[in-house]
């Protein structure tokens, strides 16, 4: 182990059925930290088998986690919270050396993961039903709630806390045992959360973690397994739709948070010191490795010069650098492919006639560094403004008016998130209603939030998580008749 903060030793184990299990296969795999591309730990690497025990586990563990009374469940989250917050320096060190961030950025996800398990204790005792009177006046309309079933939770790298909470949280607040696969890339965050969720009191089998770099067979025999449920799904677009083909021969119910290409428009009316606060915000949270990220900028032509050069002005500023330094603000992408496939896209963007104002270069010597990178007049064809970019760059496209922006801004199979900068609330509420998008950032360049509905629409994802929302993901609606 290479950590260097205190703490307790990270565990490298599965955890099925409230134990720590090596896997049936007996192999590891290893975790590489970013910055350095050094081994930090080899962890255990699941095979179909230890899917299978997983879901033994749930099952076992299903109906009493289901009878579990509200108020008990909430009381297992919120010890889950206190403890998560209580550990928060040592689990944003480990994010920082499994993914990579500034460690300001791993502080701010373990806050934030941490708040998901806050938010569904106050939810799980406040699942209420409806009843009414048939209009026919022969019987009454009863409707409660009851939970989906085992749940299978599978999250990406780029948040391995808080999407881990995100789904872990409602899934438990509901009622439903669940089992969790992390990326390949950050399990190590995924199994300390299982560990405080033990030391919590959750029962043995209601959360499960299976780590595997046999991702594809190992949940693909879950998916087939009918005590399956539920799926929840948080990745790429392209992985969602593999994802819901396999889930459709089971008729599981599936909620997917897929890609996006978030538009960041800025109108001529605008702040623009605020909008450049809030660029930096929406487009480097996370060193742009986000769904959330502004993918392309549109700014107003009277404003675009003063916008794009601020802009490029705080991107050249920034500190590279491992992401525990002191005062590194952008760490590595979390590998060489991540590297190559955005210096691929920087390039073609230039040869297309794009002007590269800042940055668009891939950091010499160890670690998977980016440089931040500013470009304008990009092309309209360029894939930079097609493609999910995941990275820390920003190109930029002057526009005239709202039709044209709206347009451009909807120009894309993704509709998870767009961000809209102008002092007219009137016209910023206009435009948010005309872009089609899950969510927007009106004058702001963050959404998340635990007690918000998170999601998109098109083919960045089906389904809401965070809020009221967020549970009734993992329950299904009983109707009884009552004879009068």
């Amino acid at each position: 182990m290479l950590f260097p903060s205190p703490g307790p030793e990270p565990k490298t184990d599965l955890f099925i059925a409230g134990q720590w299990r090596p896997g049936v296969s007996g192999k590891r795999f290893a975790v590489y930290n970013p910055a350095t591309e050094a081994v930090i730990a080899h962890v255990a690497d699941a095979a179909i088998a230890d899917g299978a025990s997983a879901l033994d586990a749930a099952e076992d563990a299903s109906v009493r986690w289901a009878a579990t009374a509200p108020r008990r469940r909430a009381e297992i989250l919120r010890c889950a919270f206190d403890l998560m917050m209580e550990q928060a320096e040592p689990l944003a060190r480990m994010i920082v050396e499994e993914n990579g961030k500034a460690l300001a950025d791993a502080r701010s996800e373990i806050a934030y993961a941490a708040e998901f398990f806050r938010w569904y204790s106050e939810e799980a005792v406040r699942v209420f039903g409806d009843i009414g009177l048939a209009p026919g006046g022969r019987n009454s309309i009863v409707v409660d709630h009851q939970p989906v079933g085992i749940a299978l939770l599978i999250t990406p790298w780029n948040f391995p806390a808080a999407m881990a909470t995100r789904k872990i949280a409602p899934a438990l607040a509901a009622g439903c045992t669940c089992i969790l696969k992390p990326a390949e890339a950050t399990p190590l965050t995924a199994l300390a959360i299982a560990a405080i969720l033990q030391e919590a009191g959750v029962p043995a089998g209601a959360v499960n973690v299976v780590t595997t770099s046999s991702s594809a067979a190992v949940v693909g025999a879950m998916l087939k397994d009918p005590r399956l449920r539920k799926l929840s799904f948080t990745g790429s677009t392209a992985v969602g739709r593999t994802l819901l083909r396999q889930a459709a021969d089971q008729v599981i119910d599936c909620s997917m948070e897929l890609g996006g290409n978030a538009p960041f428009i800025v109108f001529e009316d605008a702040d623009i010191d605020a909008a450049v606060a809030d660029a930096m915000i929406a487009k480097m949270r996370n060193g742009g490795e986000a769904c959330t990220a502004a993918n392309r900028f549109y700014v107003q032509r009277g404003v675009a010069d003063e916008f794009t050069g601020k802009l490029t002005e705080r991107m050249a500023a920034l500190q590279v650098g491992n992401g525990l330094d002191d005062g590194v603000e952008l760490g590595p992408l979390i590998d060489r492919r991540a590297c190559e496939r955005i210096d691929a896209l920087v390039r073609e963007a230039v040869e297309g006639g794009a002007r590269l104002l800042t940055g668009g270069r891939i950091v010499p010597g160890k670690g998977h560094f980016f440089e931040p990178t500013v470009l304008c007049d990009v092309p309209a064809g360029a894939r930079l403004l097609h493609e999910e970019i995941f990275g820390p760059v920003a190109p930029v496209v002057a526009f005239d008016d709202e039709d044209e922006v709206v347009a451009k801004a909807n120009d894309t199979e993704y509709g998870l998130v767009a961000y809209v900068h102008t002092r007219d609330i009137g016209k910023g509420l206009r435009v948010a209603r005309r872009i089609e998008t899950g969510m927007v950032g009106l004058n702001r360049g963050l959404v998340s939030d635990p007690a918000a509905p998170f999601g998109g629409c098109k083919q960045s994802g089906i389904g809401r998580e965070g809020g009221q929302h967020g549970i009734m993901a993992f329950l299904e609606p009983r109707y009884v008749a009552v004879t009068l």
